[in-house]
């Protein structure tokens, strides 16, 4: 008897030195973070904005951080094939994502996503965002957001709003207006958001919610007019522009966000780290300048702030979909 509890003791010492040790070796690998390029995932291709914001902010990043910071653009089903493959990435700190909102709306679009937003990322820090705007073609009878909905309201029906495609963020800023102005309004999804600016300008279409750096060249040459921005501040841009909160519909808030998260799992340590990184490098003048000079928002933010950001997120966008009964086909 006094034989079997004195294996099952060595036994038991053996384990508790083996995960001491390992547990000495995995922090030590922590601190030594990071020994090689770290990669940043994007599911969309070069040259949009997320794309832009993220090529801004790789190179302080890489000198801050020692190692060369390299973006990985996988475009492919709405972002979806970038998304599924981080979350599947060993969780190490060389494989991160660039989120998109197609984070927290994508999941609820499509039954075969490929992850669970809220389970398989580690959440580092928001890094910034674009508001939308509300722009309407120039003959339409209304200037504010109160007679656009006092219009839709007279007219049922009537209104159509274009979108660069079903799902995507400029789509779902129209259902979730439709929702809190209790409006309905029919949904023109083109493919781009170019053709569709093209035919509000061209007045062949009513309305759309358009990224704010693509919609300003036409507003400032009055080829149509803009009633509002969807973030829960004016924009700079337009200061004179009021949000949809203040136009009356309270908690509106529709904006095209970017963060950094890494696979669920990832230490604490890296997180950390990096996240001290990213909000020293879009502290400089340089990187925030530039930013603010292509109409991006600087948002950083703790990790906690960023989870809490993307669970309100998920549920306010779940909702809107499955209300609005929106279909990807």
């Amino acid at each position: 008897m006094n034989s079997t509890l004195e294996r099952h003791d060595r036994r038991a010492s053996w384990r508790r030195a083996l995960t001491l040790m390992l547990l000495v070796v995995s922090t030590a690998a922590q601190a030594d973070w990071p020994e090689r390029p770290v990669r940043v995932v994007l599911g969309f291709a070069s040259g949009g904005g997320s794309d832009i914001l993220l090529r801004a902010l790789t190179p302080g990043l890489a000198e801050t951080l020692g190692q060369p910071v390299v973006v990985d653009n996988r475009p492919g089903a709405a972002g979806n094939v970038a998304m599924a493959a981080v979350a599947r990435a060993t969780p190490d700190g060389y494989t991160l994502l660039m989120g998109t909102p197609g984070l927290a709306t994508n999941p609820s679009l499509y039954p075969n996503a490929g992850f669970d937003p809220l389970r398989d990322f580690a959440p580092v820090s928001l890094v910034g965002s674009v508001q939308n705007v509300l722009i309407v073609r120039k003959s339409l009878p209304v200037e504010s957001v109160a007679e656009l909905i006092a219009f839709a309201r007279a007219n049922p029906g009537k209104l159509n709003a274009a979108s660069p495609g079903a799902g995507s963020s400029q789509h779902l800023a129209g259902e979730l207006f439709n929702a809190l102005a209790g409006i309905t309004m029919a949904h023109l999804p083109y493919k781009g958001g170019a053709p569709a600016m093209n035919d509000v300008v061209t007045g062949q279409v009513d309305l759309m919610f358009n990224v704010l750096p693509s919609a300003l060249p036409q507003i400032r040459a009055g080829m149509v007019k803009a009633l509002a921005v969807t973030g829960v501040r004016r924009s700079a841009a337009l200061p004179d522009r009021p949000t949809l909160i203040e136009a009356g519909l309270p908690g509106y808030s529709a904006v095209t966000w970017n963060g950094i998260l890494a696979p669920a799992g990832t230490p604490r340590a890296v997180i950390d780290r990096l996240n001290a990184a990213i909000l020293k490098v879009l502290g400089t003048p340089e990187v925030s300048d530039r930013l603010r000079g292509m109409g991006q928002d600087i948002v950083t933010s703790t990790p906690e702030e960023f989870s809490a950001f993307l669970r309100d997120e998920t549920a306010k966008w779940k909702r809107t979909i499955e209300s609005s009964g929106v279909k990807i086909e």
